[in-house]
């Protein structure tokens, strides 16, 4: 599993090409709070019912809060057999700090 930085991930979502699935696995109430545009959003207690929802080819980039649950949920995605997935490093809140300082933080 890769991590990747919000600043990376900024860098990426703004290349030419398919975008990466954006994978929230907060609570409802966090990703109404704030969440990155075009986000997936399957909060970590469902991803063993739903994760069949997504492509495990597809590059897809796992986000929560501070990047715990989400490290959780790539590995689990990983056994699962999903072969491009990366951890946000410092999850939702970094991205707000460093990327998107209008973002409402928590």
């Amino acid at each position: 599993m890769q991590k990747i930085t919000p600043e990376q991930l900024q860098e990426r979502l703004q290349q030419d090409g398919p975008a990466p699935v954006l994978l929230d696995v907060r609570e409802d109430w966090e990703f109404e709070r704030c969440h990155i545009d075009n986000s997936v959003h399957i909060p970590m207690s469902q991803i063993a019912g739903e994760y069949d929802q997504l492509d495990e080819d597809t590059e897809t980039v796992v986000i929560c809060h501070h990047g715990m649950r989400s490290l959780q949920v790539a590995q689990y995605l990983e056994a699962q057999g999903f072969s491009n997935i990366a951890n946000l490093d410092g999850g939702i809140d970094a991205w707000a700090k460093t990327v998107d300082p209008d973002m409402e933080q928590y």
